[in-house]
Protein backbone atom coordinates (compact mmCIF):
# COMPACT_ATOMS: atom_id res chain seq x y z
CA UNK A 1 0.00 0.00 0.00
CA UNK A 2 2.89 2.37 0.80
CA UNK A 3 4.29 1.89 -2.70
CA UNK A 4 0.89 2.78 -4.19
CA UNK A 5 0.70 5.95 -2.12
CA UNK A 6 4.23 6.94 -3.02
CA UNK A 7 3.47 6.44 -6.70
CA UNK A 8 0.15 8.30 -6.70
CA UNK A 9 1.01 11.03 -4.21
CA UNK A 10 4.65 10.95 -3.04
CA UNK A 11 4.23 14.09 -0.90
CA UNK A 12 1.62 12.48 1.40
CA UNK A 13 2.45 9.19 3.12
CA UNK A 14 1.00 7.13 6.02
CA UNK A 15 2.82 7.24 9.36
CA UNK A 16 1.28 4.18 11.00
CA UNK A 17 0.44 0.60 10.11
CA UNK A 18 -3.32 1.18 10.38
CA UNK A 19 -3.17 3.86 7.68
CA UNK A 20 -5.05 6.35 9.86
CA UNK A 21 -2.30 8.99 10.16
CA UNK A 22 -0.90 10.76 7.10
CA UNK A 23 1.75 13.43 6.91
CA UNK A 24 3.39 15.29 4.08
CA UNK A 25 2.98 18.26 1.81
CA UNK A 26 0.26 19.58 -0.43
CA UNK A 27 0.68 22.12 -3.23
CA UNK A 28 -1.86 24.95 -3.30
CA UNK A 29 -1.50 27.90 -5.66
CA UNK A 30 2.09 26.91 -6.50
CA UNK A 31 3.09 26.83 -2.84
CA UNK A 32 3.95 23.75 -0.70
CA UNK A 33 2.30 23.46 2.72
CA UNK A 34 2.79 20.91 5.50
CA UNK A 35 -0.35 18.84 6.17
CA UNK A 36 -1.29 16.12 8.64
CA UNK A 37 -4.52 14.08 8.33
CA UNK A 38 -5.97 11.95 11.14
CA UNK A 39 -8.64 9.41 10.11
CA UNK A 40 -10.90 7.57 12.60
CA UNK A 41 -9.98 3.93 13.27
CA UNK A 42 -13.52 2.82 12.33
CA UNK A 43 -13.04 4.08 8.79
CA UNK A 44 -15.00 6.67 6.86
CA UNK A 45 -14.69 10.43 7.11
CA UNK A 46 -16.78 11.20 10.20
CA UNK A 47 -14.44 12.52 12.88
CA UNK A 48 -11.47 12.97 10.53
CA UNK A 49 -9.24 15.95 11.31
CA UNK A 50 -6.81 18.14 9.36
CA UNK A 51 -3.77 19.82 10.96
CA UNK A 52 -1.98 22.56 9.06
CA UNK A 53 -0.80 26.18 9.30
CA UNK A 54 -3.23 29.09 9.32
CA UNK A 55 -2.32 30.10 5.75
CA UNK A 56 -3.31 26.69 4.40
CA UNK A 57 -6.50 26.67 6.51
CA UNK A 58 -7.48 29.94 4.88
CA UNK A 59 -6.86 28.56 1.38
CA UNK A 60 -8.67 25.26 2.09
CA UNK A 61 -11.70 26.88 3.66
CA UNK A 62 -14.68 25.01 2.25
CA UNK A 63 -12.55 22.25 0.69
CA UNK A 64 -11.56 20.19 3.74
CA UNK A 65 -13.98 17.37 2.82
CA UNK A 66 -12.29 16.98 -0.58
CA UNK A 67 -8.88 16.41 1.02
CA UNK A 68 -10.34 13.98 3.57
CA UNK A 69 -12.14 11.97 0.90
CA UNK A 70 -9.00 11.74 -1.25
CA UNK A 71 -6.99 10.36 1.65
CA UNK A 72 -9.77 7.95 2.64
CA UNK A 73 -9.81 6.51 -0.87
CA UNK A 74 -6.05 6.03 -0.80
CA UNK A 75 -6.24 4.25 2.55
CA UNK A 76 -8.88 1.74 1.35
CA UNK A 77 -7.84 -0.28 -1.72
CA UNK A 78 -11.39 -1.56 -2.14
CA UNK A 79 -12.66 2.03 -2.32
CA UNK A 80 -10.27 3.05 -5.06
CA UNK A 81 -12.51 3.55 -8.08
CA UNK A 82 -10.62 6.20 -10.03
CA UNK A 83 -8.76 4.53 -12.91
CA UNK A 84 -5.14 5.47 -13.67
CA UNK A 85 -4.36 8.07 -16.36
CA UNK A 86 -3.63 5.29 -18.84
CA UNK A 87 -7.31 4.31 -18.66
CA UNK A 88 -8.45 7.67 -20.04
CA UNK A 89 -5.76 7.93 -22.70
CA UNK A 90 -6.65 4.41 -23.88
CA UNK A 91 -10.36 5.27 -23.92
CA UNK A 92 -9.80 8.42 -25.99
CA UNK A 93 -7.60 6.50 -28.42
CA UNK A 94 -10.26 3.80 -28.84
CA UNK A 95 -12.98 6.38 -29.43
CA UNK A 96 -10.83 8.09 -32.05
CA UNK A 97 -10.61 4.78 -33.91
CA UNK A 98 -14.31 3.98 -33.46
CA UNK A 99 -15.46 7.48 -34.35
CA UNK A 100 -16.96 10.06 -32.00
CA UNK A 101 -20.09 10.19 -34.17
CA UNK A 102 -21.04 6.75 -32.83
CA UNK A 103 -21.01 7.95 -29.21
CA UNK A 104 -24.49 8.79 -27.94
CA UNK A 105 -23.66 9.18 -24.26
CA UNK A 106 -20.83 8.91 -21.76
CA UNK A 107 -21.22 9.43 -18.00
CA UNK A 108 -19.15 11.80 -15.89
CA UNK A 109 -16.98 8.94 -14.62
CA UNK A 110 -16.14 7.82 -18.18
CA UNK A 111 -17.35 4.32 -17.30
CA UNK A 112 -20.69 3.95 -19.09
CA UNK A 113 -20.94 4.52 -22.83
CA UNK A 114 -23.86 4.22 -25.21
CA UNK A 115 -22.83 3.52 -28.79
CA UNK A 116 -25.22 3.75 -31.70
CA UNK A 117 -25.33 1.25 -34.55
CA UNK A 118 -27.40 0.91 -37.69
CA UNK A 119 -28.31 -2.37 -39.36
CA UNK A 120 -28.59 -2.92 -43.11
CA UNK A 121 -32.28 -1.93 -43.07
CA UNK A 122 -31.57 1.42 -41.43
CA UNK A 123 -32.89 0.48 -37.99
CA UNK A 124 -31.16 2.28 -35.14
CA UNK A 125 -29.79 0.31 -32.18
CA UNK A 126 -27.90 1.18 -29.00
CA UNK A 127 -25.08 -0.79 -27.36
CA UNK A 128 -24.50 0.07 -23.71
CA UNK A 129 -20.94 -0.60 -22.55
CA UNK A 130 -19.86 -0.43 -18.89
CA UNK A 131 -16.08 -0.38 -18.67
CA UNK A 132 -14.16 -1.85 -15.73
CA UNK A 133 -11.42 0.11 -13.90
CA UNK A 134 -8.79 -2.23 -15.34
CA UNK A 135 -9.95 -1.78 -18.92
CA UNK A 136 -8.96 -3.38 -21.24
CA UNK A 137 -7.65 -6.21 -19.03
CA UNK A 138 -11.20 -6.82 -17.75
CA UNK A 139 -14.10 -7.50 -20.10
CA UNK A 140 -16.75 -4.75 -20.07
CA UNK A 141 -20.43 -5.38 -19.35
CA UNK A 142 -22.49 -5.02 -22.50
CA UNK A 143 -26.25 -4.81 -22.97
CA UNK A 144 -28.64 -4.05 -25.82
CA UNK A 145 -32.32 -4.33 -26.70
CA UNK A 146 -32.17 -7.74 -28.38
CA UNK A 147 -34.45 -10.81 -28.43
CA UNK A 148 -31.47 -13.09 -27.72
CA UNK A 149 -28.67 -13.00 -25.13
CA UNK A 150 -25.87 -10.64 -26.10
CA UNK A 151 -22.74 -12.78 -26.44
CA UNK A 152 -19.60 -10.70 -26.95
CA UNK A 153 -15.99 -11.89 -27.17
CA UNK A 154 -13.34 -9.88 -25.34
CA UNK A 155 -9.59 -10.22 -24.77
CA UNK A 156 -7.10 -7.80 -23.18
CA UNK A 157 -6.18 -6.78 -26.73
CA UNK A 158 -9.78 -6.01 -27.76
CA UNK A 159 -11.01 -2.49 -28.48
CA UNK A 160 -14.33 -0.66 -28.55
CA UNK A 161 -14.17 -0.62 -32.32
CA UNK A 162 -13.93 -4.43 -32.40
CA UNK A 163 -16.78 -4.64 -29.89
CA UNK A 164 -18.92 -2.40 -32.09
CA UNK A 165 -18.15 -4.58 -35.14
CA UNK A 166 -19.27 -7.68 -33.23
CA UNK A 167 -22.49 -5.90 -32.36
CA UNK A 168 -23.12 -5.09 -36.03
CA UNK A 169 -22.71 -8.77 -36.95
CA UNK A 170 -25.26 -9.73 -34.27
CA UNK A 171 -27.68 -7.13 -35.63
CA UNK A 172 -27.34 -8.56 -39.13
CA UNK A 173 -28.07 -12.06 -37.84
CA UNK A 174 -31.37 -10.71 -36.46
CA UNK A 175 -32.24 -8.53 -39.44
CA UNK A 176 -34.72 -11.01 -40.93
CA UNK A 177 -36.46 -11.39 -37.57
CA UNK A 178 -37.01 -7.63 -37.33
CA UNK A 179 -38.10 -7.51 -40.99
CA UNK A 180 -40.88 -10.00 -40.16
CA UNK A 181 -42.07 -8.03 -37.13
CA UNK A 182 -41.83 -4.68 -38.90
CA UNK A 183 -44.06 -6.04 -41.65
CA UNK A 184 -46.61 -7.22 -39.08
CA UNK A 185 -46.46 -3.91 -37.19
CA UNK A 186 -47.00 -1.76 -40.28
CA UNK A 187 -49.81 -3.83 -41.83
CA UNK A 188 -51.93 -4.89 -38.84
CA UNK A 189 -53.33 -3.49 -35.62
CA UNK A 190 -51.15 -4.63 -32.71
CA UNK A 191 -53.01 -4.91 -29.40
CA UNK A 192 -50.01 -6.05 -27.35
CA UNK A 193 -47.38 -4.92 -26.62
CA UNK A 194 -48.50 -1.30 -26.77
CA UNK A 195 -45.03 -0.04 -27.71
CA UNK A 196 -42.99 -2.99 -28.99
CA UNK A 197 -39.27 -2.95 -28.37
CA UNK A 198 -36.59 -4.68 -30.42
CA UNK A 199 -36.42 -7.45 -27.82
CA UNK A 200 -40.14 -8.32 -28.01
CA UNK A 201 -40.88 -11.55 -29.88
CA UNK A 202 -44.67 -11.60 -29.29
CA UNK A 203 -47.41 -9.76 -31.14
CA UNK A 204 -51.12 -9.91 -30.42
CA UNK A 205 -52.79 -9.08 -33.73
CA UNK A 206 -56.41 -7.93 -34.02
CA UNK A 207 -58.60 -10.10 -36.26
CA UNK A 208 -62.00 -8.62 -35.44
CA UNK A 209 -63.99 -7.19 -32.57
CA UNK A 210 -62.85 -9.08 -29.45
CA UNK A 211 -61.03 -11.66 -31.61
CA UNK A 212 -57.24 -11.74 -31.93
CA UNK A 213 -54.28 -14.03 -32.41
CA UNK A 214 -51.12 -14.03 -30.33
CA UNK A 215 -47.99 -15.08 -32.26
CA UNK A 216 -44.52 -15.78 -30.87
CA UNK A 217 -41.84 -15.43 -33.55
CA UNK A 218 -38.59 -17.38 -33.17
CA UNK A 219 -35.65 -14.93 -33.55
CA UNK A 220 -33.42 -17.69 -34.95
CA UNK A 221 -36.03 -19.02 -37.38
CA UNK A 222 -38.35 -16.07 -38.04
CA UNK A 223 -39.99 -17.48 -41.19
CA UNK A 224 -41.14 -20.70 -39.55
CA UNK A 225 -44.70 -21.15 -38.30
CA UNK A 226 -44.78 -19.22 -35.01
CA UNK A 227 -46.49 -20.34 -31.84
CA UNK A 228 -50.10 -19.20 -32.18
CA UNK A 229 -52.86 -18.69 -29.62
CA UNK A 230 -56.32 -17.55 -30.73
CA UNK A 231 -58.17 -15.35 -28.25
CA UNK A 232 -61.87 -14.56 -28.18
CA UNK A 233 -65.30 -16.10 -27.80
CA UNK A 234 -65.38 -19.81 -28.57
CA UNK A 235 -67.90 -19.50 -31.39
CA UNK A 236 -65.57 -17.06 -33.15
CA UNK A 237 -62.28 -18.77 -32.34
CA UNK A 238 -63.22 -22.39 -33.14
CA UNK A 239 -63.53 -21.94 -36.95
CA UNK A 240 -60.18 -20.13 -37.04
CA UNK A 241 -58.53 -22.81 -34.93
CA UNK A 242 -59.88 -25.50 -37.26
CA UNK A 243 -58.48 -23.68 -40.29
CA UNK A 244 -55.12 -23.25 -38.61
CA UNK A 245 -54.88 -26.97 -37.86
CA UNK A 246 -56.10 -28.00 -41.30
CA UNK A 247 -53.90 -25.61 -43.32
CA UNK A 248 -50.59 -25.83 -41.51
CA UNK A 249 -49.16 -27.80 -44.43
CA UNK A 250 -49.62 -24.71 -46.64
CA UNK A 251 -47.01 -22.75 -44.68
CA UNK A 252 -44.39 -21.53 -47.14
CA UNK A 253 -40.96 -20.58 -45.78
CA UNK A 254 -40.31 -18.47 -48.87
CA UNK A 255 -43.23 -16.19 -47.99
CA UNK A 256 -43.57 -13.74 -45.12
CA UNK A 257 -45.19 -14.68 -41.83
CA UNK A 258 -48.08 -12.27 -42.30
CA UNK A 259 -48.80 -13.59 -45.81
CA UNK A 260 -48.73 -17.16 -44.50
CA UNK A 261 -51.07 -16.32 -41.61
CA UNK A 262 -53.57 -14.88 -44.09
CA UNK A 263 -53.45 -18.04 -46.21
CA UNK A 264 -53.60 -20.48 -43.32
CA UNK A 265 -56.42 -18.71 -41.47
CA UNK A 266 -58.15 -17.72 -44.73
CA UNK A 267 -58.73 -14.16 -43.53
CA UNK A 268 -57.65 -10.59 -44.19
CA UNK A 269 -56.26 -8.83 -41.15
CA UNK A 270 -57.66 -5.38 -40.37
CA UNK A 271 -54.99 -2.78 -41.09
CA UNK A 272 -54.46 0.94 -40.39
CA UNK A 273 -55.48 1.54 -44.01
CA UNK A 274 -58.90 -0.09 -43.58
CA UNK A 275 -59.89 0.18 -39.90
CA UNK A 276 -59.60 2.38 -36.84
CA UNK A 277 -57.87 0.89 -33.81
CA UNK A 278 -60.75 2.01 -31.60
CA UNK A 279 -62.81 -0.75 -33.24
CA UNK A 280 -60.70 -3.30 -31.36
CA UNK A 281 -60.03 -1.43 -28.11
CA UNK A 282 -63.12 -2.48 -26.16
CA UNK A 283 -63.13 -1.70 -22.46
CA UNK A 284 -63.23 -4.41 -19.80
CA UNK A 285 -66.77 -5.09 -18.62
CA UNK A 286 -65.65 -5.07 -14.97
CA UNK A 287 -63.08 -2.30 -14.47
CA UNK A 288 -64.33 -0.23 -17.46
CA UNK A 289 -60.80 0.43 -18.71
CA UNK A 290 -58.94 -0.86 -21.72
CA UNK A 291 -55.49 -1.23 -20.18
CA UNK A 292 -54.97 -2.70 -16.73
CA UNK A 293 -51.29 -1.99 -16.15
CA UNK A 294 -49.89 -3.59 -19.32
CA UNK A 295 -52.76 -6.04 -19.93
CA UNK A 296 -55.71 -5.57 -22.29
CA UNK A 297 -59.00 -7.55 -22.22
CA UNK A 298 -58.44 -11.03 -23.64
CA UNK A 299 -61.31 -13.03 -22.12
CA UNK A 300 -64.70 -12.90 -23.88
CA UNK A 301 -68.11 -14.19 -22.89
CA UNK A 302 -69.04 -17.08 -25.19
CA UNK A 303 -72.68 -16.07 -25.37
CA UNK A 304 -73.02 -14.68 -28.95
CA UNK A 305 -75.61 -12.12 -27.82
CA UNK A 306 -73.21 -10.90 -25.10
CA UNK A 307 -69.57 -11.13 -26.23
CA UNK A 308 -68.36 -8.76 -23.52
CA UNK A 309 -64.54 -8.78 -23.04
CA UNK A 310 -62.76 -8.81 -19.67
CA UNK A 311 -59.26 -8.66 -18.29
CA UNK A 312 -58.15 -12.04 -16.98
CA UNK A 313 -57.37 -10.58 -13.55
CA UNK A 314 -60.74 -8.77 -13.35
CA UNK A 315 -62.68 -11.86 -14.39
CA UNK A 316 -60.88 -14.05 -11.91
CA UNK A 317 -61.52 -11.64 -9.02
CA UNK A 318 -65.18 -11.32 -10.04
CA UNK A 319 -65.76 -15.08 -10.15
CA UNK A 320 -63.91 -15.65 -6.90
CA UNK A 321 -66.07 -13.06 -5.12
CA UNK A 322 -69.41 -14.59 -6.23
CA UNK A 323 -71.13 -16.55 -3.41
CA UNK A 324 -72.50 -18.97 -6.03
CA UNK A 325 -69.17 -19.65 -7.76
CA UNK A 326 -67.61 -23.08 -7.60
CA UNK A 327 -64.24 -24.58 -8.41
CA UNK A 328 -63.61 -27.76 -10.38
CA UNK A 329 -60.04 -28.85 -10.86
CA UNK A 330 -58.30 -25.88 -12.53
CA UNK A 331 -61.47 -23.90 -13.24
CA UNK A 332 -63.62 -21.43 -11.30
CA UNK A 333 -67.22 -21.19 -12.52
CA UNK A 334 -69.67 -18.35 -12.01
CA UNK A 335 -72.11 -15.98 -13.72
CA UNK A 336 -71.08 -13.52 -16.42
CA UNK A 337 -71.28 -9.96 -15.04
CA UNK A 338 -73.28 -8.89 -18.11
CA UNK A 339 -75.60 -11.65 -19.31
CA UNK A 340 -75.68 -13.75 -16.08
CA UNK A 341 -74.84 -16.90 -18.02
CA UNK A 342 -72.66 -19.33 -16.09
CA UNK A 343 -69.07 -19.02 -17.27
CA UNK A 344 -65.72 -20.37 -16.14
CA UNK A 345 -62.57 -18.43 -15.38
CA UNK A 346 -59.04 -19.18 -14.31
CA UNK A 347 -58.37 -20.95 -11.07
CA UNK A 348 -56.05 -20.05 -8.23
CA UNK A 349 -54.01 -23.18 -8.83
CA UNK A 350 -52.98 -22.32 -12.38
CA UNK A 351 -53.60 -18.61 -12.51
CA UNK A 352 -50.62 -17.58 -14.64
CA UNK A 353 -50.54 -20.51 -17.07
CA UNK A 354 -54.09 -21.03 -18.32
CA UNK A 355 -54.91 -18.53 -21.05
CA UNK A 356 -58.13 -19.37 -22.85
CA UNK A 357 -60.38 -20.75 -20.11
CA UNK A 358 -63.50 -18.63 -20.45
CA UNK A 359 -65.63 -21.66 -21.39
CA UNK A 360 -69.38 -22.32 -21.49
CA UNK A 361 -70.75 -25.17 -19.35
Amino acid sequence: MDSVLLRDNPLLVPLNRDKTLYDGFITVQDRDFRLRVLLPAAGGLKGARLHCCWQLKHLLQGYEHVVKQEVCLKSCPECRSIPPPQYYSRLISEMETLGWSRLLFIDTEFRTLRLKAEDSSGRQHVLTVKLKPKHPAEAPECSADLPVPLAMTWTPQSTLDQLHRQFLLILESLSEFWDVLDQIDSNTWILEPEKPSRSDTMRRIAIGTNVSIKVEVDPKHPRMLPECCLLGAEHAVTPLRNKLNANMHLWNLDSGVLHNLRDVLEIEFPSPATHEKSSFSTECGICYSYRLESAVPDQVCNEPRCGQPFHQACLYEWLRALPSSRQSFYMVFGECPYCSKVRGGRSVLDRMCLVCLFKCI
